[in-house]
């Protein structure tokens, strides 16, 4: 198999944590390598056609987090255990293959810079590609053990329920904002605090560590989705990989959709003005622009960034009982790299 770079250091790469040029930073580089290498051998197929759809976006790159995070909660048991490195590219191919799907939901035309794959060999390729890759997910899970199987079933589960109950919205009387942030813990959250939790079960680490970095996860999780929020309305395409407006254009209520929402109900005319745009017809890179560039100006989304720091703070601040050292300095400075990206 040909061996794919890891990702270059950039403003989400965990590797740099440990301190640039670093002996950690060059060991947990040289795992993050294996990961790599692992990952373009677990989705290999015997057929072109399945073999390249799998191979797709696990080529167009990106950042790795999820794995980063096993490895990083891997060094509070025995980082060298063989399932690590197994754990890495499970929790990698779940992620992966909900990418698939989403994009078919969202009929997002780029992900990660490149075509999305239901843009290459539409949408039944593209789901049925999301489903390979989380059998072949599910064969490493297993290869881990029930607790494992266990784990990847109930993050999976809220994936799922998730991205259901943002597609069903909030009940009568439900406050949007809230269910909102429900489902980015299940969609986001959720698989961020399973691979913590995956990375301390294939090292052997001390289970009182386990809902620490749950908690940690799930919290981290939020922020994260809400910082993209922000991207989606304020991203260069180059740098972020995605169409500015993607969001906006589905509809997707977003946090600063929502917020925006509130403002214009408690009598707030700049914001009655951009729910008006968002409610048009936004087919036209012309009105779309419009909107986005309305949105991105009024004060409700520097509202949202500071909800997404209050979420880092949080996720911060459920470390506090983890030893002192490098791992849990590498923690903290991912909560607050991921929220940087929007100050």
């Amino acid at each position: 198999m040909t061996k794919h770079s890891t990702p270059m250091a950039g403003p989400l790469s965990p590797v740099a944590f440990a301190g640039s040029g670093s002996d950690l930073s060059a060991v947990l580089a040289e795992r993050l390598d294996a990961v790599e290498e692992f990952l373009d051998a677990a989705v290999a197929q015997t057929e072109r056609l399945p073999d390249e759809a799998s191979h797709h976006l696990l080529r167009a790159g990106g950042k790795r987090v999820r794995p980063m995070l096993v490895l990083l909660a891997s060094e509070y048991g025995d980082p060298t255990a063989v399932d690590v490195v197994k754990a890495a590219a499970a929790v990698e191919l779940i992620h992966l293959a909900t990418l698939y799907h989403d994009d078919v939901m969202d009929d997002a035309p780029v992900r990660r810079g490149a075509q999305a794959a239901h843009e290459v060999w539409g949408n039944s390729v593209a789901i049925l590609t999301g489903d390979l890759l989380f059998a072949r997910a599910s064969l490493l899970s297993a290869e881990l053990g029930v607790a494992a199987v266990e784990l990847q079933a109930r993050t999976f589960e809220r994936l799922v329920l998730g991205q259901l109950n943002e597609f069903a919205g909030p009940q009568p009387g439900d406050d949007p904002v809230a269910h909102y942030l429900q489902v980015l813990a299940d969609k986001t959250g959720s698989l961020i605090a399973g691979a913590c939790e995956f990375g301390l079960l294939a090292s052997g680490a001390p289970e009182a560590h386990v809902p620490v970095l749950r908690d940690f996860g799930e919290r981290i999780g939020v922020a994260f989705q809400i910082a993209d929020d922000i991207i989606d309305l304020t991203s260069d395409p180059e740098v972020s990989g995605k169409t500015p407006g993607t969001d906006l254009r589905e509809g997707v209520p977003t946090l600063p959709v929502l917020y925006a929402q509130r403002a214009a109900d408690a009598g707030d005319a700049e914001a009655q003005r951009i729910v008006e745009l968002l409610a048009a017809d936004l087919s036209s890179d012309e009105a779309l622009e419009t909107a986005r560039v309305a949105l991105a100006a009024h004060p409700v989304t520097a509202e949202v960034r500071a909800e997404a720091r209050r979420w880092a703070d949080a996720a911060i601040a459920a470390l506090e009982s983890l030893p002192a050292g490098w791992v849990k300095d590498s923690l903290i400075e991912f909560a607050d790299t991921v929220v940087s990206r929007v100050a």
